[in-house]
């Protein structure tokens, strides 16, 4: 039984970084692996909710590839020590809904398979902020009217920001309306790993007959990949065509502008551009503050405001890796029995985040700590001597003294060309106060979290 799982885990310690091995599939230990059906014991939901969104495609296709298999496989979830939660993943679902089990039940029933959208990834579930509201709203709109105002829709935009996400929530809710619609949610290369079965089995008329004229809506991932492949750019063309023509809904993502894609047929990139375009930016720090926040609330986790802003302060440009590292702080705070707190975040994934020290500078300092005060730069450099304005002018010299180690002279020209005595006597003001006054020691934790020290 566990012959099969050692040669998976092999397989997937070639193709993942350590420490994605280490963390999410050194874990796991093989429960049964029989009659076309794999039980992986994992050490507790978190570790089951990660691996079953981002692992469980790569391991079914390692599964079936080792097996020697051509029969369909089923992925099963139990938690550690517990038999209260089993989950189940069906072949071709990256994600499928789960199914908990009572440790009371006599009998463990067949799990229910649904159509293979991650439940989790709904319109609800979506945080909405400046950087993908209009994506979101042409979501939306495709969802409650397919093929009726936007078609094609084209999504782009880098890796981790929600597109794949968006594509779930189109589709969960189109079946939501109607049940019988034909959704076809695919991604390029397992669209060009079908062409290539049916070329080699001969059975290019099963595969058409499905993408060409057993589908009302297509949700093809990753578009960008099918650039420099001749015969799935042909043949997607002509699926394209057939769709569009039978008044079919067709949403694309991409990581890049169609113009942008390299070695894309002109062709396809014409018909990529017929419809709306709508693009996905990383998101503000609002918007990633709310993300985590969000998360830990589906979760029912008890997340802190400070680490809040610690996560999404240092994972700037990537949704999925922000999440990621909520769960693995919430996986870590699980495991040792102990709440998530400031320190506990840092340690847990201070070999995670990117500490770039040496680029602080001075007036990096002094501009963040201006906009956390919300005054200007000017009047924190300048000589006024209002209190709104001299504490922050203090808390910014003694920030820069602390971490970037200038000298008092060299911050006091820095500062408007004020006396190093000046800054001499705003450190030590600052020093003092910050160990008596708790308000003024959680400011300057969260401004240095700001500055990502």
């Amino acid at each position: 039984m566990t012959i099969l799982w050692n040669q998976i885990r092999s397989s997937l310690k070639e193709d993942l970084e350590n420490h994605q091995f280490n963390t999410w599939i050194l874990p796991i230990r093989c429960v049964e692996s029989e009659e076309r059906r794999l039980v992986l014991k994992v050490p507790n939901k978190f570790v089951r909710d990660w691996i079953r969104d981002h692992y469980s495609a790569l391991i079914l296709e390692k599964l079936k590839i080792l097996s020697q298999s051509q029969e369909d496989w089923s992925l099963n979830f139990v938690i550690d020590k517990s038999t209260i939660e089993v989950q189940s993943v069906e072949k071709s679902s990256v994600s499928s809904q789960t199914q908990e089990v009572s440790a009371t039940t006599p009998s463990s029933p067949t799990p229910q398979i649904f159509h293979g959208f991650n439940q989790r990834y709904t319109f609800d579930h979506f945080v909405i902020g400046d950087s993908n509201q209009f994506a979101h709203a042409a979501c939306r709109a495709v969802a409650n009217a397919p093929a009726e105002l936007y078609n094609p829709l084209f999504i782009y935009g880098g890796v981790g920001l929600g597109k794949t996400h968006l594509l779930h929530a189109m589709g969960s809710s189109i079946l939501r309306k109607n049940p019988k619609a034909r959704i076809h949610y695919t991604s390029s290369e397992k669209f060009m790993n079908e062409l290539i079965y049916g070329i080699r089995f001969d059975k290019m008329n099963h595969f058409r007959q499905k993408y060409r004229h057993q589908c009302d809506v297509l949700l093809m991932d990753d578009i960008q990949f099918i650039a420099g492949k001749e015969r799935t750019q042909e043949e997607f063309f002509h699926t394209f065509n057939s769709l569009y023509e039978a008044h079919a809904q067709i949403v694309l993502t991409s990581d890049q502008f169609p113009k942008n894609i390299p070695d894309l047929e002109d062709r396809l990139r014409s018909r990529f551009e017929w419809g709306l375009i709508a693009d996905i930016q990383p998101p503000d720090l609002e918007t990633r503050i709310a993300i985590v926040k969000k998360k830990a609330e589906q979760e029912k986790i008890v997340l802190p405001n400070d680490v809040a802003l610690f996560l999404a302060s240092h994972i700037k440009s990537n949704v999925r890796e922000l999440e990621g590292a909520f769960i693995r702080v919430s996986a870590f705070a699980s495991l040792a029995g102990t709440p998530i707190t400031h320190k506990l975040a840092q340690d847990v994934l201070h070999n995670l985040l990117k500490r770039d020290l040496p680029n602080i500078t001075t007036e990096f300092v002094q501009k963040t700590v201006a906009d956390y005060y919300n005054i200007h730069l000017s009047d924190l450099i300048g000589a006024q001597r209002f209190k709104s304005f001299a504490l922050p002018r203090q808390i910014a010299m003694y920030l820069c003294r602390k971490h970037i180690k200038a000298s008092y002279p060299e911050l006091g020209h820095k500062f408007g060309g004020k006396d190093h005595s000046t800054v001499v006597h705003a450190v030590s003001k600052i020093e003092k106060l910050s160990s008596s006054s708790p308000e003024l020691k959680k400011e300057l934790s969260t401004l240095e979290t700001l500055l990502n020290i």
